[in-house]
């Protein structure tokens, strides 16, 4: 078969390829710096003519007119797993609504809800045998990939080419769109001495041999950096980022100790810097397979000492943790949270640790708090929260009472707190 000859077919104009989206549809998205730029910016062009399409999507990273645009409410609504800058901004105007989670099973329990009709993704240039890589993200693109009516793709050839479960083939795109842009990037700022205080609280906490899960943002980057002194660290996690690639190269992670995918980077999306994306191409120490996979809570649990690293906007003095929400305002997503918390404690010698700062507002707001404020979501619960870390030191929760509890996170919460936090728990009998 000649591959050259169907790619040509398959490849279409802009304008012919949106001819595909019709009212009342579930088009499906690739993710982060997989996010199909050209389609989804020219999205709102068809408006006149459709009527309540469902995009589903998370992480967004550009702010597309289809949802920002109060004009769009009817017209488009994206249905976000995971909100960022552009969701946050545009929820008020209900062209944004947010899918509760787990990340493992969104894709089975999304689509026995509704079947995707159209995919819309991003993939590297097509090889001699006719495949295509999915790059950079594989957290639910196959799944819906193999379920689409319609599948369309960007082929970019600025997306490295990875390894794993990311191939696909040529007779399973309906449309090509040929596309020339630079893959979007992450640069965090440099890390601060609170984010190196709870740094190196964190690492004290990972043992040599270690297999860990790591978020991404400044204090997860801080940890990474502080996990320099370790050996034989393995990878499993849901997101690469730059930190990983920055503790590989001390010597840190070898992967020789993972009881799982020895030897191998194992993750389902990567986001950072083009020199991140350089070290990924054709980088066959590193495999990308679905959140399916990859998230699982007992796949997870398969790594010996799996640590999992994440982070948290609050904690009730009885463990419970919120990860994405401010009260009722959706923040940002629960991912793989929970996931990763959940296998980890599961994993033979393996533990949790939740990292965040002793508060927020220039010290005028505790993230540790009594209770929770009305619509705050739990993301995680008191009975799987392990290990909690501020730049006050550590607090383990594991197996403790909840008066046990109480105290633990009295100590690692900012001093300006802790006389009002003594107070509530007694006055309201938390013990």
């Amino acid at each position: 078969m000649n591959y050259r000859e169907m790619y040509q077919r398959k490849l279409v104009s802009l304008e012919k390829v949106l001819e595909n989206i019709k009212s009342h549809q579930e088009v499906v998205t690739s993710l982060c710096a997989c996010e199909p730029v050209v389609l989804l910016s020219s999205l709102h062009t068809i408006k006149d003519r459709v009527e309540n399409v469902s995009v589903v999507n998370a992480m967004m990273r550009e702010k597309y007119e289809f949802f920002m645009n109060p004009e769009m409410k009817g017209h488009f609504l994206l249905n976000s797993w995971f909100y960022s800058d552009g969701p946050r901004a545009a929820h008020n105007q209900e062209t944004v609504s947010y899918v509760p989670l787990q990340l493992h099973q969104f894709s089975r329990n999304r689509m026995a809800y509704r079947s995707p009709d159209v995919f819309l993704g991003c993939v590297s240039p097509m090889d001699k045998h006719g495949y295509f890589s999915l790059s950079l993200s594989t957290v639910l693109e196959k799944d819906f990939i193999e379920n689409a009516d319609i599948v369309i793709m960007e082929v970019n050839p600025k997306l490295p080419r990875t390894h794993g479960d990311t191939h696909i083939h040529i007779s399973d795109i309906d449309y090509l769109v040929e596309v020339d842009y630079e893959v979007p990037t992450l640069e965090l700022p440099p890390l601060s001495e609170k984010d190196l205080l709870i740094g190196n609280y964190a690492a004290d906490l990972v043992e040599d041999g270690s297999t860990i899960q790591i978020g991404f943002g400044n204090i997860p980057g801080a940890i990474a950096h502080c996990l320099s002194r370790k050996k034989d660290l393995g990878v499993h996690s849901e997101m690469f980022t730059d930190a990983m690639l920055d503790l590989y190269e001390t010597g840190a992670i070898t992967n020789r100790k993972k009881t799982l995918w020895k030897d191998k980077f194992i993750a389902d999306v990567a986001l950072g810097s083009k020199r991140l994306y350089d070290f990924l191409d054709e980088n066959m120490a590193v495999e990308f397979h679905r959140g399916s996979v990859v998230n699982d809570p007992a796949v997870i649990s398969r790594n010996y000492k799996m640590v999992s690293i994440n982070s948290a906007l609050q904690m009730d003095l009885t463990g419970q943790c919120c990860a994405e929400s401010l009260g009722f305002k959706q923040y940002s997503g629960t991912g793989g949270h929970k996931e990763f918390i959940t296998g980890a404690q599961d994993s033979p010698g393996g533990k949790s640790i939740l990292a965040f700062y002793s508060s927020a507002k220039n010290d005028s707001v505790s993230r540790i708090v009594p209770w929770f404020k009305p619509g705050t979501v739990v993301t995680t619960s008191r009975i799987d929260v392990d290990c909690v870390v501020t730049e006050y030191g550590v607090a383990c929760l594991r197996g403790r009472s909840v008066r046990e509890r109480v105290q633990e996170l009295i100590n690692i919460a900012h001093p300006n707190f802790r006389d009002e936090l003594r107070f509530e728990a007694r006055h309201n009998m938390v013990w």
